[in-house]
């Protein structure tokens, strides 16, 4: 079986595809990469090169994949960041695709919006489409906490808020919902929350806060907990969370001990594979 994923690439560096693409192969899933743009690198550096798809032609290479058959073996559909209403259409119409010939195939969504700090870093009328139209149709959301907040229509500072956030957001359509950099009243000024919930209950892991925030820290995280809830084994959702926040963590620390901004996934990639570190997933539901 495999993932569709429907993602921007850059050419230096890691976001997007060019995060979520090796981790997925290191952690045995084949994967089918389709591009939204090219980039020579992530938009974080204030200046790039490369093109942005034309929507046509993203649907295009997603037909293509479809004409050799591939539909059929497809188990999950991931995405990002969506730049324009008209690519998350072409999005949602390959997930329709995919699950009329995958039924239990799955879809997963970041819905990249913005973040603490900054604020909404995506054009207007992007948020309202991905809370209207993509997060209603996701089987998997990976939003962090300040996206989180937007979608439920809610400010959280306490558990009981968050998790009734989540409630309220997945009542609209995902069964699974990751919140990832979350900070809350009690969580303590060195460390960060990640919060996973579905039907079977919540948990939450607590790790230390680093000092480096890589581009595509997001698109990795959402990769890895994909790649381990379609793990073969049948780990249960708190397990996936424990190790997706392990993973993420040794590739976010090596990189902020190595001073660089780039994410070291290539050189940490056993940590993909079998985390060194263990992190405990605690049931808050």
């Amino acid at each position: 079986m495999s993932i569709l994923s429907i993602q921007s690439l850059v050419a230096y560096g890691h976001a997007g595809n060019s995060a979520a693409l090796f981790p997925l192969q290191r952690l045995g899933k084949v994967v089918w990469p389709v591009m939204t743009v090219h980039f020579s690198n992530h938009t974080g550096y204030g200046d790039w090169k490369g093109p942005l798809l034309a929507p046509a032609d993203v649907a295009a290479v997603i037909e293509g994949v479809g004409d050799r058959g591939a539909f059929a073996r497809c188990e999950a559909v991931l995405s990002g960041y969506q730049g324009a209403e008209e690519v998350g259409a072409v999005v949602l119409d390959a997930v329709a695709k995919v699950k009329a010939e995958s039924p239990s195939a799955i879809y997963c969504c970041d819905p990249v919006m913005g973040d603490v700090g900054r604020g909404m870093f995506v054009r207007p009328g992007i948020p309202e489409f991905m809370r209207d139209r993509v997060v209603p149709a996701a089987d998997v959301i990976t939003p962090n906490h300040f996206e989180l907040d937007f979608l439920a229509g809610v400010t959280t500072t306490t558990y009981d808020e968050l998790l009734d956030a989540v409630a309220a957001v997945r009542a609209g359509g995902p069964d699974t919902v990751l919140v990832t950099s979350v900070i809350l009243e009690d969580t303590p000024a060195d460390m960060l929350d990640m919060v996973a919930v579905s039907g079977d209950g919540a948990w939450r892991t607590r790790f230390p806060r680093l000092e480096a925030s890589p581009p595509g820290a997001g698109d990795l995280t959402a990769a890895v907990f994909l790649a381990n809830l379609l793990d073969g084994q049948g780990r249960g959702l708190d397990e996936a969370l424990a190790r997706t926040t392990a993973s993420v963590f040794a590739v976010v620390a090596a990189t902020a001990e190595a001073g660089e901004r780039e994410m070291r996934i290539i050189q940490t990639q056993d940590e993909l594979a079998s985390p060194s570190r263990t992190f405990e997933a605690v049931r808050l539901r």
